[in-house]
């Protein structure tokens, strides 16, 4: 996609602070951080959300959750715990439409409360 900022950074185009990458996978820190470690996990084949993934993408969905355990193992952060975090639609404060995963982690997290 030619107008996606996350494309542009699986093309090079806009520089990045990598912190892994694959042949599928790309994982970076977030520029505007919610936790002392914020990083972004994204496929490099563009899916605008979850909701667009079909059969054949499953297994790539699971390499991304492979590589957000591998980069918490690498942050130091696995054993004391991180939070793993998709988006999925504007209402649930997606704004990027780039499927993406945020990893955040590095200092003991609120809950995330309780359902109404």
């Amino acid at each position: 996609m030619q107008d996606c900022l996350f494309c542009k950074i699986v093309a090079g185009s806009i520089p990045s602070s990598k912190v892994y990458e694959d042949e599928d996978i790309l994982a970076f820190r977030d520029i505007q951080p919610a936790a002392p470690i914020h990083i972004l996990i994204i496929p490099k084949k563009h899916y605008a959300s979850m909701n667009d993934a079909g059969e054949e993408d499953w297994t790539q969905i699971g390499q991304l959750h492979k590589a957000a355990k591998q980069i918490a193992m690498e942050q130091g952060v696995a054993e004391t715990g991180y939070r793993l975090v998709n988006n999925c639609g504007p209402d649930s404060g997606q704004v990027i439409f780039h499927l993406h995963f945020h990893l955040l982690a590095g200092e003991k997290l609120a809950p995330l409360g309780h359902v109404r």
